[in-house]
C-alpha cells in the first residue's frame, strides 16, 4: 500500500446510494510535493503552486475526487480539519493549509446531483489510517472503464494501491481509476476491455466525456521540487503502461507526487519503481472494483 511509506494516511468518504465519494492522502510534517497534469479534460485545484520556482514547497495533503468540478469544493473541508490542527503554511498572521486536489468525472453514474463537499472531505481526513480499503470506495466509488464505445460496454474502475521497495527505498501509489481506455495486463496486452455488444457496423458511437485517472505517488527519499515533478512524470509512465489509450482529449490524467525525506535515493530508481508501482495500482483498483447497475466489474454481468 501507498502507506508503505511511512507518515503517509489514507482516508475515504463513500456515498453508495449518489456513486460518488473522494479520498484523502495525508502527508507527515515537511513532505515535499509536486504533480503534473495532463489531457485535455483536467479539473483541478492548487496545481500551479506545485510548479518548481513557486514559494511553497511542502503539501499537507492530496484530496482525490469524484463529482467533476463540484468536487473540488471537499478540498474546504480536508483545509478545516488541518487548520484545526495547526497545520500549514505559515502566513504569521494564519497557518494556511495546503490541499492540492484533483477530480474524476461521475456524475454519468448514480446521481448526478450528489457531489462530495466539506462534510465529506473532512470525514476522509477523520478516517485517515494506515490500512487502504481498495476497489469502490472513495473517489473510486462511481468510476468506470473502457468507454471508448461509450459507457454502455463500460467496466467498473476503482481505487488502488501498490507499493514497491528497492535498498531501503520505498514508492508507492494510490490511484483513482476512471479511464476512458482500457486496462492493459504487465506483458502490455489488453487485460480488461470494452465488453461485448453489437457487431461491428452500427451508429459511431462518441466517447463520453466522463473519464480521468487521478493518484498520488508518494516515497520515502528526500526530494527538491524540481526531482518530485520529475517523479509525477514518471508517474505518468506508469498511466501509459497500464492504460490504452490514456492522456486523451477526454481525460484530465493527474498525477501528484510527495517525498517524506527520510533516505537518499538515485532519481533512475524512483523513477523505475514509481512507473511500476502506478501501473500496479491502476490494475489492482479496477481488478477490486464491485459492479453498479448496468456497469459490472471484472468478471461479473451487466
Amino acid at each position: 500500500m501507498i502507506t508503505a511509506v511511512r507518515g503517509i494516511r489514507v482516508g475515504h468518504s463513500t456515498d453508495p446510494i449518489g456513486l460518488t465519494g473522494c479520498t484523502v492522502v495525508l502527508c507527515p510534517p515537511c513532505t515535499v510535493g509536486s504533480g503534473e497534469v495532463r489531457g485535455g479534460a483536467p479539473g483541478t485545484r492548487e496545481t500551479d503552486l506545485l510548479r518548481p520556482g513557486m514559494l511553497v514547497e511542502e503539501i499537507d495533503a492530496v484530496l482525490l475526487a469524484g463529482g467533476s468540478a463540484f468536487g473540488l469544493a471537499a478540498a474546504d473541508g480536508v483545509m478545516r480539519y488541518l487548520e484545526e490542527r495547526g497545520i500549514g503554511f505559515d502566513t504569521q498572521v494564519a497557518r494556511v493549509p495546503i490541499v492540492p486536489a484533483a477530480v474524476l468525472f461521475d456524475l454519468g453514474v448514480g446521481d448526478p446531483k450528489a457531489r462530495p463537499g466539506p462534510s465529506e472531505g473532512y470525514a476522509a481526513c477523520d478516517r485517515a489510517s494506515e490500512h487502504v480499503e481498495e476497489g469502490s470506495i472513495g473517489a473510486g466509488t462511481g468510476a468506470t472503464v473502457a468507454k471508448v464505445e461509450g459507457l454502455s460496454r463500460a467496466v467498473k474502475g476503482g481505487v488502488g494501491t501498490a507499493a514497491l521497495e528497492e535498498d531501503g527505498v520505498v514508492v508507492g501509489a494510490l490511484f483513482a481509476v476512471n479511464a476512458l481506455g482500457e486496462i492493459l495486463g504487465e506483458d502490455g496486452e489488453v487485460e480488461i476491455g470494452v465488453r461485448p455488444g453489437p457487431e461491428e457496423g452500427g451508429e459511431a458511437v462518441t466517447p463520453p466525456v466522463g473519464n480521468t485517472t487521478i493518484g498520488v505517488v508518494a516515497t520515502n527519499a528526500t526530494l527538491s521540487k524540481e526531482r518530485a515533478q520529475l517523479l509525477a512524470q514518471a508517474g505518468h509512465e506508469g498511466i501509459d503502461l497500464a492504460i490504452r489509450p490514456s492522456h486523451t482529449i477526454w481525460d484530465g490524467d493527474t498525477v501528484f507526487s510527495l517525498a517524506t525525506g527520510e533516505v537518499d535515493a538515485p532519481q533512475a530508481m524512483l523513477e523505475r519503481l514509481a512507473a511500476k508501482a502506478v501501473a500496479e495500482a491502476i490494475r489492482r483498483g479496477v481488478r477490486l472494483a464491485e459492479g453498479i447497475p448496468g456497469v459490472p466489474g471484472v468478471g461479473e454481468t451487466a
